[in-house]
């Protein structure tokens, strides 16, 4: 057990955000007829709702409080009139609107989820319907636009879409799902801000029949532009082959999960029903459900443990409108807001650390947490295998939290034992350096193919002709030095492999040899990434300005060697200058191989 933290929170809302979603729209009592909000038909009559915005004296900005309380009679009229409608009758009036969303089967389970009552799956309908009309409108906006904003909030407020929908509807969704000032609802669901009887249910019924009703709005505006909506394809998840560690989740250790959510001090008490649920999600193959609740469950429980571990309580609670939310963009950073260290990833140790940077935040990994919020993936297809992971690292996680004597008791199931040790020899698959060590061992693999490669009539002739080429044989006596100078920094126990004998003709040879000297260089500088922050500023625009032109160089080898250009006679002279450069370059002893080295006599 790591940490015990005492439970008495009922709310991860702050008091100004709690009135907001909880009160504010209670307030008015009075009743709001139905027929002026929609029609018989399932048309919105956007009048009645625009109406209730209110503006302040100024006219610079809105009230959000003042317009969710006026908003708050026809919420009410909304959801008891989803509520009276069957199924069918839901979909005759209302599937026609939501077309546009691109996912129009969403919205019947969002149906059902309001009739059962149950308040989870209603917080889950709103977390998938804010996601999907995010989506949406970002195609809406690409009608007009180009660059789409990335946030929610900023999509909202531009011109494009108010130029598509109006100022003032634009204006009651700003009140709904566009601003920290009003009831924020993607914001405070998806950061896991939300208990689930914290959202009331007539917030998701209004949400679904605004959408139909942008919907409507929207046949129209196509109609008068003849502009066609195209909805991006959805993103396939990658590198998810390279982050398959746990293995299946079964249900062995499904039944221990059940027992440890109960114990462990990782889970705040008033969100237990979203990992409950998840469980269940699991069990019935509902698998982007399980990842977003399990997504939402981790950064509420992670933020608590942040809170404790930097002694900083209050921002276990949504922040203000003036200040921002903690946010796994925070909790994972290596410092605070105020420039101290951030305690929870000295907490949390380098394994769970890299497991989270890889699927969160790393521009080459799945980025599961985005891709899911933003309406990026398919929700059908959200494959099984990207669940499983989250829910083995949650388990051990959660694992982390309960006590000893318990702890002991769980481990003695060789698949609990099997699941924490996966976990504790995790290491980063998706951080740049990782990707370069994969790239490198990729060329390595590629060079030592080449002489098996087959070679054209008369190579051999060529090869004969090309023995006495002052400028190849002054390449190989350089790659020769470099070569034995590198291979003073090859560790111990690691050899340089090269095969010197069945090589192709000169040229061909040359470049092999130049290739897997310029592999050696870059592992070699690889292991010794860490020194570069020896550098002073000047050393290291040197530094960067070597890697180009080595760059730069493996660029124009590839062009002057294609089949439609073959110069190979400018490609010898090409290597010739790059190998001239990084001799003087090691020779000035610039390279982070010999940094490392310096570091290392220092310290002896």
């Amino acid at each position: 057990m790591e940490i015990l933290i005492e439970d008495p929170i009922t709310t991860c809302l702050s008091p100004s955000v709690y009135d907001m979603i909880c009160k504010f729209g209670f307030e008015a009592r009075e009743n709001c007829d139905i027929s002026s909000i929609v029609t018989q038909n399932g048309e919105v009559c956007w009048t009645t709702i625009t109406d209730c915005v209110v503006y302040t004296e100024s006219a610079q900005g809105l009230d959000y409080g003042g317009s969710v309380r006026l908003l708050g009679p026809v919420c009410q009229a909304v959801h008891f009139h989803l509520s009276s409608l069957t199924k069918g009758q839901f979909e005759t009036r209302y599937s026609p609107g939501l077309q546009w969303t691109g996912v129009p089967e969403l919205f019947p389970e969002m149906f059902d989820a309001l009739g059962s009552l149950q308040s989870l799956a209603i917080s889950l309908s709103l977390m998938k319907l804010t996601s999907c009309l995010e989506r949406a409108l970002a195609d809406v906006y690409l009608l007009i636009g180009k660059e789409c904003p990335f946030l929610l909030r900023d999509l909202i407020a531009s011109e494009e879409l108010a130029q598509v929908f109006g100022q003032s509807v634009m204006d009651v969704l700003k009140v709904f799902v566009g601003s920290p000032c009003g009831l924020n609802l993607r914001n405070v669901l998806w950061h896991g801000f939300a208990a689930p009887q914290e959202i009331p249910p007539k917030y998701c019924s209004m949400m679904i029949l605004l959408t139909a009703g942008l919907g409507q709005l929207l046949k129209g505006y196509l109609q008068q532009t003849k502009f066609t909506l195209a909805h991006r394809p959805f993103i396939t998840l990658t590198s998810l082959e390279d982050l398959i560690v746990f293995p299946d989740v079964t249900y062995e250790v499904l039944s221990v999960l059940e027992e440890v959510m109960k114990k462990s001090t990782f889970i705040l008490k008033i969100m237990l029903p979203y990992w409950e649920v998840a469980l269940i999600k699991f069990k019935s193959h509902r698998f982007a459900d399980c990842a977003i609740l399990l997504l939402v469950q981790l950064e509420t429980g992670l933020r608590k443990v942040f809170a404790t571990v930097n002694k900083c309580p209050k921002r276990l609670l949504t922040a203000e409108s003036t200040a921002l939310y903690t946010t796994f963009d925070e909790i994972l950073a290596k410092h605070l807001n105020d420039g101290k260290i951030n305690q929870l990833p000295l907490f949390l140790g380098e394994p769970a650390m890299e497991f989270l940077w890889d699927f969160l935040n790393h521009q080459e990994g799945p980025r599961l947490r985005d891709r899911l919020s933003h309406g990026e993936i398919s929700l059908p297809e959200f494959p099984k295998e990207a669940a499983n992971q989250l829910l083995a690292f949650s388990f051990v996680l959660l694992l982390r939290f309960i006590d000893e004597d318990l702890l002991s008791v769980f481990k003695e199931k060789a698949a609990v034992r099997a699941l924490v040790s996966v976990a504790e020899a995790y290491s980063a698959r998706c951080h740049p350096v990782s990707q370069l060590k994969k790239q490198v061992l990729s060329c390595e693999r590629s060079i030592g193919v080449w002489p098996l490669l087959p070679l054209p009539e008369g190579s051999e002739r060529e090869a004969q002709r090309s023995e006495g080429n002052s400028e190849i044989n002054a390449c190989h006596s350089l790659i020769t030095e470099i070569v034995a100078e590198l291979c003073h920094h090859v560790p111990e126990t690691h050899h340089v492999p090269h095969d010197s004998e069945h090589l192709p003709p000169e040229n061909i040879k040359l470049l092999s040899s130049m290739l897997y000297l310029i592999l050696l260089l870059i592992a070699l500088e690889l292991v010794n990434i860490h020194v570069v922050l020896g550098k002073n500023t000047s050393e290291y625009q040197q530094y960067l300005r070597f890697l180009k032109s080595v760059l730069q160089y493996t660029e124009n080898l590839a062009a002057y060697t294609s089949q439609d250009k073959n110069k190979w006679d400018e490609a010898v002279n090409l290597t010739q200058a790059a190998l001239l450069k990084i001799w003087t370059f090691s020779e000035k002893k610039q390279m982070l191989i010999h940094l490392a080295k310096k570091s290392t006599s220092k310290v002896v």
